[in-house]
């Protein structure tokens, strides 16, 4: 009788919902011998402690959680040591590994980052490559060391980024992704069959980490622009702009062509609401585009689409602000 894999020994170190996925699939189909996810942080109201998504989705597996403020101790090294594993998974872990723990698992350090590397270097890869206009992401497998996703890739798959992707849509099908990819690839890694290659000095990007100023709209870029940047920053922090004064979120928003009659007529300043209708609100945007709002929110209110935004509204022909 033909024997299946082998089980391998791993460690597993992740903090957000992005990591549950690989964390589910390995617990499924290896020994995870510990789990390495970041201490307990105060959020909400009155902030108290709340547990990362990884050590709350291990506790229901009954896996050991281990929640090192750093690495970078001789005791978390010496835990490390005496595991003894064959690999350490790290999905979106938040915490640098130094040199002396990437070199003791057997198999090494294996990252699962959600960008087809050398593209997308970093912190936030699924909200830059939809700002950026990308017609394609994916998953990479890649060996860790010290330079920031620079090792080399062990495997990698990629996705079409449809037009009403999201940031939220492609960090759940990437997740998803990630997960079966990395089964995929301790399989081979430990059968010696990966072919390991280093990443092009080509063709490489930074994804900075996301800053809230950034959700703030400026009503001047162009519709295509603007309808990129509520997609890349659904469900955090949201695209916003201002109505009298108070902080209008938008949710959900498409490109529009400019209506000929407005064409015809003298351009219309931006942030300008054109048209507002069961379909959504139309608003001006620069270079003569027009940017269809279908959901929106209100400071202190529940997120709307636009017909029941516009009851008891009216909006024709008023400026939303721009940042």
């Amino acid at each position: 009788m033909e024997k299946g894999p082998r089980r391998l020994k791993l460690g597993f170190a992740g903090t957000p919902e992005f990591a549950v996925p690989a964390l589910d699939a390995l617990a499924g189909s290896q020994q995870i011998c510990a789990v390495f996810t970041q201490p307990d942080r105060p959020a909400g109201r009155g902030q108290p402690l709340h547990a990362s998504p990884v050590k709350s989705r291990a506790l229901e597996l009954a896996l050991p959680v281990q929640q090192p403020p750093s690495f970078n101790s001789a005791a978390v090294l010496e835990t490390l040591r005496q595991l003894s594993l064959d690999a350490l998974v790290v999905v979106a872990y938040g915490l640098i590994l130094p040199p002396a723990a990437l070199k003791l698992p057997r198999l090494g350090c294996i990252n699962i980052h959600a960008s087809l590397l050398p593209r997308w270097r970093g912190a936030a890869p699924i909200q830059r490559a939809l700002l950026a206009g990308d017609a394609k992401t994916g998953i990479t497998i890649m060996r860790m060391e010290q330079g920031l996703d620079t090792g080399a890739m062990l495997a990698a798959r990629e996705v079409p980024i449809g037009a009403r992707d999201t940031a939220k849509t492609l960090h759940d099908g990437l997740a998803q992704l990630g997960a079966q990819l990395i089964g995929e690839t301790l399989e081979e890694l430990d059968a010696g069959r990966v072919r390991e290659i280093s990443q092009p000095a080509l063709g490489v990007t930074y994804a900075g980490k996301i800053n809230k100023s950034e959700a703030l709209i400026d009503w001047r870029q162009d519709a295509a622009q603007l309808s990129r940047q509520v997609r890349a920053f659904n469900p955090w922090p949201i695209a916003e702009t201002r109505l009298n004064g108070a902080q209008l979120r938008i949710w959900d928003a498409e490109p529009r062509d400019a209506p000929a009659s407005a064409a015809a007529a003298a351009a219309p300043l931006p942030g300008t609401v054109l048209a507002v209708g069961a379909a959504g609100i139309d608003v001006a945007c620069g270079g003569a585009g027009v940017l269809r709002i279908l959901r929106l929110q209100l400071a202190g209110r529940k997120p709307l689409i636009a017909r029941e935004f516009i009851q008891g509204l009216k909006l024709d022909g008023r400026r939303f602000a721009h940042a």
